[in-house]
């Protein structure tokens, strides 16, 4: 597999994300979402969180990917987009 993923000075997108020469959309994989708003600075994040979602074939066969090749990116996704806190959108 060939992963390009580079994840944005503000944390939460991604600049670059292509798997095998496909240009990736990060809602493939899984959602970020901020799970404490209540808690958050005006325009912030309380706690962002990238969860995954199971693999599915459509997505599989998309990006020419296994499901160990999935697990891989959905780590990475994991650690690049969640953070917790932050104000950085204010």
């Amino acid at each position: 597999m060939i992963l390009l993923l580079e994840f944005g000075s503000s944390y939460c997108y991604t600049p670059t994300f292509v798997i095998n020469g496909v240009s990736a959309d990060e809602d493939d994989f899984g959602e970020k979402y901020d799970r404490d708003e209540e808690n958050a600075e005006d325009y912030g994040c309380g706690d962002m969180q990238f969860t995954r979602n199971p693999s599915t074939t459509d997505v599989l066969e998309k990006y020419s990917v296994n499901e160990t090749e999935y697990a891989e990116v959905c780590e990475k996704l994991e650690e690049g987009l969640s953070f917790g806190n932050c104000g950085w959108c204010i």
